[in-house]
């Protein structure tokens, strides 16, 4: 008859069995050996440039693509009531890339309608690439962290054939996990910093797109409201 003690027993076992197969990060990653550790340490420092890109142009864009709803109802009436000044100094006291290109056609107010939408256009193009400052970068490390990953892999694969053919092919299991876990945990680390590296970056582009969309947005109604007849 199995009594409650045995049951108690058994599952302290079951306990104690379970503990002594968890194998924490850090001690996969010191098990993998020097190799292993170099290169994991490489795609941490890849993870933290990555993130601290995706959090500083986020807030970047954020910021950028706030604006108040009535800025262009009060640029119009300015225009059309010749405040030419005041609409200026609207542009200037607003913080976001639609008011420099604002401003900048304000400026050109008088001067050929195409001269004035090449003036736009060129600060438009300096505003885009101040939303994408840095962005590549994300790209750069989507592509590189994998391959670096791939590199630990081929290394560890390497000393664990080189294991096997300095003993004669003898060689233990013991003998091979240093190789055998550099292989692996690399690859994972890579493959881990780069899907977060990618999903950043077209999360980036994708925000930034719907910047840039306002923009020329924007620009299309103030062209057009120089258009309109006084």
């Amino acid at each position: 008859m199995i009594t409650f003690q045995d049951l108690e027993e058994g599952a302290e076992m079951g306990v104690s069995i379970s503990e002594e197969k968890t194998l924490s990060v850090i001690d996969l990653i010191v098990s993998g050996g020097t190799g292993s550790i170099v290169i994991i340490m490489v795609l941490f420092v890849l993870l933290f440039v990555a993130m601290y890109i995706y959090f500083e142009r986020i807030f970047a864009i954020k910021a950028a693509s706030k604006i108040d709803k009535n800025f262009m109802n009060q640029i119009r009436d300015h225009v059309m009531n010749g405040k030419l000044d005041a609409a200026k100094i609207l542009c200037a006291q607003t913080d976001s890339p639609v008011a420099r290109l604002t401003e900048k056609g304000v400026s050109r107010i008088g001067k050929p309608l195409d001269d004035i939408n090449t003036a736009i256009e060129n600060a438009g193009t300096l505003e885009v690439y101040k939303l994408e400052k840095n962005v590549s970068v994300l790209a750069t490390v989507a592509g590189a962290a994998p391959m670096i990953g791939f590199l630990g892999t081929v290394i560890g694969m390497i000393l664990a054939f080189h294991e096997m053919a300095s003993s004669g092919g003898q060689a233990e299991m013991g003998s091979l996990a240093s190789g055998i876990y550099t292989a692996m945990t690399t690859t994972v680390a890579g493959l881990v910093v780069g899907i977060i590296a990618y999903i950043g970056y077209n999360h980036l582009v994708n925000r930034t797109d719907k910047v840039v969309h306002k923009m020329e947005a924007n620009a299309v109604e103030f062209l057009d409201l120089l258009n309109e007849p006084i």
